[in-house]
């Protein structure tokens, strides 16, 4: 059966929702730092990502924790400590993410 593009919507596919939740400069980023290094402290994962602003991996990490893909974990001392890690949800998605990993892997003209 054929598939008319007529009256597809592609805001109704599984594929608009996944990039959703990990559009952006620093989501995928910040998930795959998480996936490597988990748990990550803010100020961890702001060297990592070099030259992002404070306000601006504040959100990020904000959204992705209501979207349940990554848990902020406070300690309660003096001076404060928090960590991120990834849900269970988010562990769900980092399998797709290394997908993309191992496909940049095998396709890059440079090695790094």
């Amino acid at each position: 059966m054929k598939k008319n593009i007529e009256t597809a919507n592609f805001e109704d596919t599984g594929y608009c929702y996944t990039l959703s939740l990990i559009s952006g400069k620093y989501k995928p980023i910040i998930l795959y730092c998480l996936m490597e290094y988990e748990p990550v402290r803010f100020n961890q994962m702001r060297r990592y990502l070099k030259n992002v602003a404070d306000k601006t991996l504040s959100q990020n990490l904000k959204e992705l924790e209501t979207d349940n893909l990554i848990i902020r974990h406070e300690y309660p001392q003096i001076p404060p400590k928090v960590e991120y890690s990834l849900t269970e949800r988010g562990h769900s998605l980092v399998l797709v993410l290394d997908k993309l990993c191992e496909w940049g892997n095998e396709n890059r003209t440079t090695p790094f």
